[in-house]
Order: C-alpha cells, then structure tokens, then sequence
C-alpha cells in the first residue's frame, strides 16, 4: 500500500484571523508575497480556484472544498506548471487559522494523492510562502522573492 503524502506547516503571525484570512484570499495581496500569483474565487463550497501568473496563465487550479471565515480554507490544488503536474491527480490544501489574542496560529496541511512533483515542488515552497506571508502581514514588506529565486518567472512555489 502506497501512503499518501503530507505536508504540514505551522507558524503564529501577529495579526487578527480575518486579516490572515485576507492575506490568503485576496488576489492583491497574494501576489505581493506569492511570487506573482494572484488567487481568485468567490470563496464558496463548488467555486473554482485559481492562481493566476501576470500573463492571465493558471499555475494552481482547484475546487473551494470548505470556506469558513475566518477560521478554515480548504481547497483542491493541481499545479499546471508542467506536463508531469498536470497528469498528477489534484491534492487537497487546508489552512486552519486559531486565533489567540492578537496573533493568529496558521495551521496548513497540504494532503498529496501519491509522491510526485506536486508535493516536492510545494514541501520546498510552503515554508518560503508562508514566511512571505507572515513578513507582509507584520512588516508591510514581503520576503524579497527576486534574491530568493521565486520570482515571478519561477515555476514551482
């Protein structure tokens, strides 16, 4: 039996649930720290996800699985940054936001159908983005991506 893959992530950002719930629904926020990607949805159960790059191309597509604010996200998550992504089935992404005062405690899970780009590619990149992420909510400024090789142009997380 093959096991199923996961990728957990925690971090506490000093920020309110809702405004982190911002940072990871609000297309012109994410593009700020996500390298370039803008999400889009209307954030409810059955509504398509997308990670659009600047040229309109999605790099991330999916399906809204849960959507509570400002507590809990979820939603499939298949990369179309290459052929062998695209043939990989999609996996699921939770994030789950507790807050405590005035800091928030991301909790983001990352469940993979089988080992695969997808989940190499994303176990390399959900530490840099959600440290991005964490920069832009407390210092205004997000990681400077350029220097660290996920620019805009890059095509994996």
């Amino acid at each position: 039996m093959t096991e199923r893959p996961q990728f957990v992530y925690v971090t506490y950002i000093h920020a309110t649930a809702e405004r982190v719930w911002q940072g990871l629904t609000d297309g012109d926020f994410t593009a700020r720290y996500w390298g370039g990607l803008r999400i889009t949805s209307d954030w409810l159960p059955g509504s398509e996800v997308h990670h659009l790059r600047s040229d309109g191309a999605a790099a991330l597509v999916g399906e809204i699985l849960e959507a509570e604010f400002p507590t809990r996200l979820s939603y499939t998550f298949h990369m179309q940054i290459s052929e062998e992504t695209r043939a990989e089935a999609p996996s699921r992404l939770t994030f789950e936001l507790q807050p405590l005062e005035t800091v928030t405690k991301l909790t983001l899970t990352h469940e993979h159908a089988a080992p695969g780009a997808t989940f190499s590619n994303t176990s390399n990149g959900w530490p840099a983005l959600m440290s991005s992420l964490k920069s832009l909510l407390e210092t205004g400024e997000p990681l400077p991506f350029t220097r660290l090789g996920f620019g805009p142009e890059r095509k994996t997380l």
